[in-house]
């Protein structure tokens, strides 16, 4: 039986033993379910594209780019998207134009001082020079079982955050502070539950589960793949994460990307933590 969907992991901070591929800090998975081809943010830098082709992908047929938030280290490697593509157009070699699916918010710039900008450096209208583009606070079903969450509900108070410095641009040019509403993820449909699929989990992993159910009308979790965004948490956070994550009792959890060594163990003690490196591929049926 064909899995319901394949995800591969073309970018994450770590990459596994007795396998060649090259790692950064950034997160960029290839998923495939229903005849779709998705991509799921292109990391820091072109570093996707060079362990795409290790793969066997050469990423020319893509339907979807989907984006879980607009920081560096998930949109860094557009420019190499672009360049690669205006590359296979020029020398005739087939390819098929995606759609951009992200939050309105996506590609706004992002100053934390002293940086300018921690957000993506090409903008909205630029893109649309190269993609089809759809944004949306709303889920957007990306085929039967795939959908985009749009933007997630926020309930839990132990995973509310201050953004200190950081700040967005608005598109009538304020600067707000930037609680990162355009933090999104996907979920994906499977005979046993929900698999979540997560860039950096800014709104909270808890919350993106609660929103995934929901959006969904699933209760059963089976797997979370991706960042929980749990760097040095406090000892109320890391030990509500923990046991929320228990009370699910998932299959597997695939905590990669932005989530600490001591975030790891803690998490260990509650859920059936599993490695993830660049390389891998992981299924669902």
């Amino acid at each position: 039986m064909a899995p319901v969907l394949s995800l591969k992991v073309l970018v994450d901070n770590c990459t596994i033993t007795d396998r060649y591929f090259s790692g950064e800090p950034g997160l960029s998975f290839l998923i495939e379910t229903e005849g779709k081809k998705i991509l799921f943010d292109t990391g820091y830098s072109g570093l996707f594209l060079k362990n795409a082709r290790k793969m066997g992908e050469s990423l020319l047929d893509l339907d979807f780019i989907v984006f879980s938030h607009g920081h560096l280290d998930h949109t860094g490697g557009l420019p190499a998207l672009i360049r690669y593509r205006t590359a296979s157009v020029i020398e005739e070699i087939p390819n098929r134009m995606p759609t951009i699916v992200a939050h309105p918010y996506c590609f706004n710039p992002r100053p934390k001082p002293p940086m300018p900008n921690i957000g993506s450096i090409i903008p909205v209208d630029e893109l649309s020079r190269h993609f089809s583009i759809t944004t949306s606070t709303k889920p957007v079903w990306l085929s039967d079982r795939l959908v985009f969450l749009g933007q997630v509900g926020r309930t839990f108070d132990f995973e509310t955050f201050d953004p200190g410095t950081r700040t967005i641009i608005m598109n009538d040019g304020r600067a707000e502070k930037d609680f990162l509403l355009d933090d999104s993820a996907l979920a994906v449909r499977t005979r046993h539950g929900l698999a979540i699929i997560t860039g950096c989990s800014h709104a909270g992993i808890c919350n993106v589960v609660e929103h995934a159910r929901k959006v969904c009308g699933e209760d059963r979790i089976i797997d979370i793949i991706g960042g929980l965004h749990l760097l040095g948490p406090d000892r109320q956070r890391i030990e509500s994460t923990g046991t929320y994550l228990r009370d699910l009792h998932l299959m597997a959890l695939h905590a990669c990307h932005c989530t600490s060594l001591s975030a790891k163990i803690e998490i260990a003690k509650a859920s059936p933590l599993q490695e993830v490196g660049v390389g891998m591929t992981f299924n669902w049926d």
